[in-house]
Parts: C-alpha cells; sequence; structure tokens
C-alpha cells in the first residue's frame, strides 16, 4: 500500500519562502515521476513542478526560476522549494506519484494549504 504525505504548508508572507515536503511510504523509484500540483479555488488543478526518474526536472512558467523540485533517495521523500512566493501562489498543494506506464492510477496526496498573503 503506496501513502504519500505532504507537510509544510501553511501562511507566509509576499516574498517569502516554503518549503513543501512529500513522504512516500517506498521507493519514489517505483514510479515514473513525482510531481506537485496546485488548485486554487475556481481554477482548474495545475503541474506545478516534476521530476523524473532519471532526475530531470520541469516547471510551470509560472514558477519557473522561483520553485524548485528536488528529492532524497534515501529518504523517499520529494520536495517543492518555493522562493519569493506571491499571492497567486496562493493554492492547494497536491503530491503526485505516477505509475509506470500501464501499472495502475497514479497516488495521491491529502494536499497542502499554502497561502501567500499580508
Amino acid at each position: 500500500q503506496v501513502q504519500l504525505v505532504e507537510s509544510g504548508g501553511g501562511l507566509v508572507q509576499p516574498g517569502g519562502s516554503l518549503r513543501l515536503s512529500c513522504a512516500v511510504s517506498g521507493s519514489i523509484f517505483s514510479f515514473n515521476a513525482m510531481g506537485w500540483y496546485r488548485q486554487a479555488p475556481g481554477k482548474e488543478r495545475e503541474l506545478v513542478a516534476r521530476i523524473i526518474r532519471n532526475g530531470r526536472t520541469t516547471y510551470a512558467d509560472s514558477v519557473k526560476g522561483r520553485f524548485t523540485i528536488s528529492r532524497d533517495n534515501a529518504k523517499n521523500t520529494v520536495y517543492l522549494q518555493m522562493n519569493n512566493l506571491k499571492p497567486e501562489d496562493t493554492a492547494v498543494y497536491s503530491c503526485n506519484a505516477e505509475q509506470l506506464a500501464g501499472t495502475g492510477a497514479d497516488y495521491w496526496g491529502q494536499g497542502a494549504q499554502v497561502t501567500v498573503s499580508s
């Protein structure tokens, strides 16, 4: 049974920083990729950052240069370092584990609220 647990959300002022963590109960190399998504009220869920098994990363244009996705293989944990946060970054952030093709549905964490406000 795979579980993903997010932590590190909270309230931060504009320009501040926050680091989200996603702890996975199992090897992160069991998956094709790990990613962070976010959804703000009234908006569709969007991919924020993604890291595939070989370490390549991709980012949404809106966060490029401000956010960094990384992983600690020994701890089976994926991180999202968020710098220079803006009010428009306010959303529920969810950790996602992509299954290898044809092996089943993706796994999701419960989500972490990030609120950027003065």
